[in-house]
């Protein structure tokens, strides 16, 4: 196993035990498998490495240790075959770190490490899976249906329940997040229609 691979995995267990949030989320896996596979390249990594966000002293250990294992993470291709996919892909990405394809593997949960450039819009979607955001570096603007936005920085999270849609929004800054999913995994996200008018548009 390549040690950026167990450098993050420190850093993400520790953030866990750290984080309330995350807790009581879901219990940090105990029970990991070493999983083989082929890296798949991004250009974000490049950007990730170079510009990864401003963040906190708690967070420099899990920013730094993401933003190294960039280059051997396999991204993720959600979205690609869609209209916006390539558009979508030059602004947006993310790698799994726990789970189904992952270095490690898990049961009952997945974690992704999900980088966004600044001034993106990634639409509203949705899926099965529970969702929780925690922001490691950068700051961004999370949209859930019926809820007013929340603009959140290192530290802060926000939870996204099962189908509803939800969205993300980058001003002046990156932002570098830490995504557990649980629940049925299984399925991938999915564009969702327009908002409900309770729901306030992007700035």
């Amino acid at each position: 196993m390549d040690p950026r691979w167990t450098a993050l995995l420190d850093a993400a267990r520790a953030a866990h035990e750290a984080t309330p949030e995350l807790r009581a989320f879901c219990p940090f896996p105990t029970e990991l498998r070493e999983q083989p596979g082929d890296p798949r390249p991004d250009p974000l990594s490049v950007t990730l490495q170079e510009a990864p966000g401003a963040t906190t002293s708690p967070w420099q250990g899990f920013r730094d240790a993401a933003s190294a294992a960039g280059p051997i993470a396999r991204w993720r291709d959600t979205y690609r075959h869609t209209a916006i996919g390539e558009e979508l892909h030059r602004h947006f990405g993310c790698f799994e770190l726990l789970g189904q394809d992952a270095p490690f593997g898990a049961k009952d949960m997945r974690g992704f490490l999900v980088y966004q450039r600044p001034g993106y819009h990634y639409p509203p979607h949705h899926h099965p899976a529970e969702e929780l955001y925690l922001v490691i570096a950068g700051e961004a603007e999370f949209h859930l249906d019926g809820h007013a936005p929340r603009r959140l920085g290192p530290g802060e999270s926000v939870f996204h329940p099962s189908g509803v849609p939800h969205a993300l929004t980058t001003h002046e800054s990156p932002v570098l997040t830490w995504v557990l999913w649980r629940g049925e995994m299984e399925t991938r996200p999915v564009f969702s229609p327009a908002f409900s008018d309770q729901q306030a548009s992007p700035r």
